[in-house]
């Protein structure tokens, strides 16, 4: 695991810090170039990997597309992605409630629950 603290890999911390939001490596480029302009698409791939393995980023996997990544040691939360922007965004708390609707017997160990829709820019027509 490689610990080096790079100015490339501090470009990416702030990136995903300033977003508060999960980001795609994509995403995380065009945030860290603010940061870093000569950044490139494989320094980013190369250090979330090593973030995640160090714990400081963790993956948000969204049914059907390449995962996404947030700050780890979030409290339990639930995202909404947009569906003209394709942006992902946290939402505070659990709203899956599932003890009540499961058949009798039944125990979970665990839940995902996405909700999609408009973002607000996007309902505006605002394209930031």
């Amino acid at each position: 695991m490689d610990k080096r603290n790079t100015k490339q890999k501090a470009a990416i911390r702030d990136a995903f810090s300033e977003a508060d939001r999960p980001l795609s490596p994509e995403e995380a480029l065009s945030c860290a170039l603010e940061f870093h302009p000569t950044i490139g698409i494989a320094t980013v791939y190369r250090n979330i990997q090593t973030l995640v393995q160090e714990g400081w980023l963790t993956p948000v996997v969204i049914p059907g597309q390449p995962p996404r990544y947030e700050l780890s040691g979030k409290e339990h939360h639930h995202h909404f992605q947009c569906n003209k922007c394709g942006k992902l965004y946290d939402l505070k708390g659990c709203f899956a409630q599932t003890k009540q609707r499961l058949p009798k017997g039944f125990s979970t160990t665990g839940h995902e629950f996405f909700l999609y829709g408009n973002c607000a820019n996007c309902n505006a027509g605002v394209h930031a």
